[in-house]
């Protein structure tokens, strides 16, 4: 109740972050497997054009993003490990070279 209240007065005096709002609540319905069938034509009916770019993007991309939405699987812990090794390669610049990075990679 007291974030709808925030939200209702952040979204008061900018009909830009309303609307925005609104389509990302849409959106947030996508998620949870209730797609709205209105979504496309609330945001073609707006002056945003950032989110005309969103939408293009997700309807040129519409199969890997159902993929995403309603398949079990995903590459979490691919790129968990790819930012830690990245994090550890970050805080190995200029020291000692490639057999210390490998040790600790190996290590962590």
């Amino acid at each position: 109740m007291v974030q709808r209240v925030a939200r209702d007065i952040c979204l008061d005096g900018s009909q830009r972050a309303a609307v925005t709002s609104e389509v990302a609540g849409r959106s947030g319905q996508a998620v949870d497997h209730q797609p709205p069938a209105d979504g496309p034509a609330v945001v073609d009916s707006t002056d945003l054009p950032h989110l005309h770019t969103f939408t293009r993007g997700l309807g040129l991309d519409c199969d890997a993003v159902n993929a995403a939405l309603t398949h079990p699987f995903h590459n979490g812990g691919t790129e968990g490990v790819n930012t830690k090794t990245k994090l550890i390669k970050r805080q190995m610049y200029g020291r000692a070279g490639f057999a210390l990075l490998r040790h600790r990679i190996l290590l962590g």
